[in-house]
């Protein structure tokens, strides 16, 4: 038993959505770092090729962008399509792109909804559904292909701040992610990270203003790092979590003990 073959993920081939910048960036980073061929999608294409080349540049692995707008159906099966011409197979599926939308309760919108659990959770599945058959093939390897979800501390406890659809979205991922692995095993592991704070665009605003606070309130006293995140997802992309599925796994700095504590 080698630590080093526990958390092996050099010459596997990933895929990391919204891994233009913030936690999908740290994410992506931790595979290329680590000797994996790493695409990275976002909507934003100067970002995602900036960072590509940035990754690819700091090595040893390779990191590669495909830029998709993850929102709309036909995009989710182009950025299949895409991948299926280049790769034999997909190893690991990082499904991390989402948005969140905060407004006091009388006067949150519909559309927040209809944007938020289209993006959060209906075209997880999509692209899922589109790459299950090259995730597949990794057990051709005999490597069971691993699909990771980003979700939140805010899907199993409900937030003191007013994001009631980002909230309801990632409760509802959470959900498909155990339902898809009671499915998709023993081919392939689907688990879910519940993110705590972490330093990214979808937390700028509260972090600028209220990080002091933030962090006092969590055991740890500190916001999540890039290393935190990363190495999690290096843990269930490697032998170390082969037999870990169906599973949300807080990496929260305490978030939710603490939370629970206050009740």
């Amino acid at each position: 038993m080698d630590i080093n073959t526990l958390f092996d993920v050099k010459g596997k081939v990933v895929l990391v959505t919204g891994g233009g910048r913030g936690v999908g960036e740290m994410i992506a980073a931790g595979f290329t770092a680590n000797g994996a061929k790493v695409y990275i999608s976002s909507r934003d294409i100067k970002v995602c090729e900036s960072t590509a080349s940035r990754l690819t540049k700091q090595g040893p692995g390779e990191c590669i962008a495909i830029p998709a707008d993850l929102s709309k159906y036909d995009e989710c099966v182009r950025l299949a399509s895409e991948l299926e011409k280049r790769e034999k197979v997909l190893h690991v599926l990082v499904n991390n792109s989402g948005a969140t939308w905060g407004e006091e309760l009388s006067k949150y919108p519909d559309t927040a909804f209809t944007k938020l659990m289209n993006l959060n959770v209906q075209r997880v599945f999509t692209l899922t559904q589109k790459l299950i058959p090259l995730i597949s093939k990794s057990k051709d390897e005999g490597f069971a292909g691993r699909i990771i979800n980003i979700g939140s501390i805010n899907g199993v406890n409900p937030p003191g701040i007013e994001t009631y659809a980002y909230s309801a979205s990632k409760a509802a991922l959470h959900q498909l992610s155990k339902h898809l692995s009671t499915r998709l095993g023993p081919e392939i592991t689907v688990n879910t990270l519940a993110l705590g704070p972490f330093r990214s665009k979808m937390m700028k605003f509260t972090l600028d203003n209220f990080e002091d606070v933030l962090a006092d309130g969590l055991p740890m006293k500190k916001i999540g790092s890039p290393e935190d995140v990363a190495s999690a997802c290096l843990w269930l992309s490697g032998k170390g979590g082969q037999w870990v599925t169906g599973t949300v796994v807080p990496i929260d700095g305490g978030s939710l003990v603490a939370t629970q504590a206050k009740l």
